[in-house]
């Protein structure tokens, strides 16, 4: 069964794209077919993903727009061995150009059902803030993946995001629904993180995955070589994270069926 997630938080500098790229190259490396979306405009989990963007013919851009379909604008990350949606800086323009398209909020919905189906996992990841690119995310996807770091300011932007799931889901999307919070950049020797964590745990119960994304210098010098952690040190504590994250999903959605 294909499961389509928004990987999102208002805050940025929360990991999101790390968990993008690393979470996708992670649930390939179980054999599933992942289809990775760059829905920000910077391009990171593009060129994270080995992908150079400033060369790529055909975006995500093209793809809102109907200047292009899916089929011709994905390309096949070999570090990572997912395929990619990429994005670029002329992705920027896309809100203004969207005004006036009839149902606009629907425009990634309508592109995705062509390829659906070819997909076990399809990973959306959005941009830091609540934009028509972001909604358009929300309305696609089935659930919502809230990666965040365990500070008290993370506490406030959840609340925010969360209200925002709800009025998606009464208005917009009403499947949508909060698949699970993931604690990036934990230190476990900090007393505020192991604070929020139990707050978190406390409000959210079973959504808080139990996987927890470490502060890792392989994670973030991965980006700087163009390919996922599980490229670059498979031996390192972050790459072991996120295939343990994905051994995770996989056992609930298992659970599930």
């Amino acid at each position: 069964m294909k499961k389509i997630l928004a990987i999102t938080n208002q805050k940025g500098g929360v990991g999101k794209t790390t968990t993008s790229v690393n979470l996708a190259a992670s649930l390939a490396a179980t054999r599933q077919r992942v289809l990775l979306i760059d829905l920000d405009p910077q391009g990171n989990a593009t060129m994270g993903s080995g992908i150079d963007k400033r060369t790529v013919v055909r975006s995500i851009y093209h793809v809102l727009l109907g200047e292009a379909n899916m089929s011709q604008a994905r390309v096949h990350s070999a570090s990572g061995k997912f395929d990619v949606v990429p994005a670029n800086r002329e992705l920027a323009g896309a809100e203004i150009e969207l005004v006036d398209v009839e149902h606009r909020e629907r425009c990634l919905k309508d592109a995705l059902a062509t390829v659906e189906a070819e997909y076990d996992y399809i990973l959306i990841d959005c941009p830091p803030s609540l934009n028509l690119l972001t909604v358009n995310a929300l309305c696609a996807a089935q659930a919502v993946l809230i990666p965040m770091q365990c500070e008290y300011y993370a506490l406030e932007g959840l609340s925010d995001l969360v209200q925002t799931v709800k009025k998606v889901r009464e208005h917009m999307n009403p499947e949508l629904e909060i698949e699970g919070l993931l604690r990036t950049m934990y230190d476990p020797r900090s007393t505020l993180s192991q604070q929020v964590s139990a707050q978190l745990q406390q409000h959210f119960g079973d959504k808080v995955y139990r996987t927890v994304i470490p502060r890792n210098v392989r994670l973030a010098e991965a980006p700087s070589h163009g390919v996922p952690v599980l490229e670059l040190d498979k031996a390192s504590k972050g790459a072991k994270a996120y295939l343990a994250l994905a051994g995770e999903m996989l056992n609930r959605a298992a659970a599930i069926q």
